[in-house]
Protein backbone atom coordinates (compact mmCIF):
# COMPACT_ATOMS: atom_id res chain seq x y z
CA UNK A 1 0.00 0.00 0.00
CA UNK A 2 2.90 2.52 0.60
CA UNK A 3 4.84 0.99 -2.24
CA UNK A 4 7.39 -0.82 0.01
CA UNK A 5 8.21 -4.20 -0.28
CA UNK A 6 6.21 -7.02 1.36
CA UNK A 7 7.57 -7.60 5.09
CA UNK A 8 9.53 -4.03 4.92
CA UNK A 9 8.54 -3.59 8.49
CA UNK A 10 6.53 -6.55 9.79
CA UNK A 11 9.12 -8.85 9.32
CA UNK A 12 11.77 -7.48 11.86
CA UNK A 13 12.05 -9.96 14.59
CA UNK A 14 11.54 -8.25 18.22
CA UNK A 15 9.34 -5.17 17.05
CA UNK A 16 5.63 -4.87 18.34
CA UNK A 17 2.97 -3.84 16.44
CA UNK A 18 2.99 -0.27 18.27
CA UNK A 19 6.53 -0.01 17.09
CA UNK A 20 6.11 -1.02 13.55
CA UNK A 21 3.54 1.39 13.08
CA UNK A 22 6.08 3.99 14.69
CA UNK A 23 8.50 2.81 12.33
CA UNK A 24 6.29 3.25 9.60
CA UNK A 25 5.30 6.66 10.52
CA UNK A 26 4.63 9.18 8.02
CA UNK A 27 6.05 7.18 5.10
CA UNK A 28 2.73 7.22 3.34
CA UNK A 29 2.93 11.04 2.70
CA UNK A 30 5.31 11.18 -0.89
CA UNK A 31 2.72 8.60 -2.50
CA UNK A 32 0.20 11.04 -1.49
CA UNK A 33 2.19 14.12 -2.50
CA UNK A 34 2.90 12.97 -5.90
CA UNK A 35 -0.37 11.71 -6.47
CA UNK A 36 -1.61 14.80 -5.44
CA UNK A 37 0.97 16.97 -7.46
CA UNK A 38 -0.22 14.89 -10.78
CA UNK A 39 -4.13 15.38 -9.82
CA UNK A 40 -3.12 19.30 -9.40
CA UNK A 41 -0.82 19.36 -12.84
CA UNK A 42 -3.82 17.58 -15.06
CA UNK A 43 -6.52 20.06 -13.75
CA UNK A 44 -3.98 23.37 -14.29
CA UNK A 45 -2.53 21.99 -17.11
CA UNK A 46 -3.24 24.37 -20.51
CA UNK A 47 -2.45 23.01 -23.68
CA UNK A 48 0.11 24.97 -25.80
CA UNK A 49 -1.67 27.31 -28.03
CA UNK A 50 -4.43 27.81 -26.08
CA UNK A 51 -5.24 31.76 -24.60
CA UNK A 52 -6.86 31.35 -21.72
CA UNK A 53 -9.69 33.90 -21.56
Amino acid sequence: MMGLPDGWVTDVPGLTRNQQLRALGNGVLPAQAATALRDLAARLWIPAGVVAA
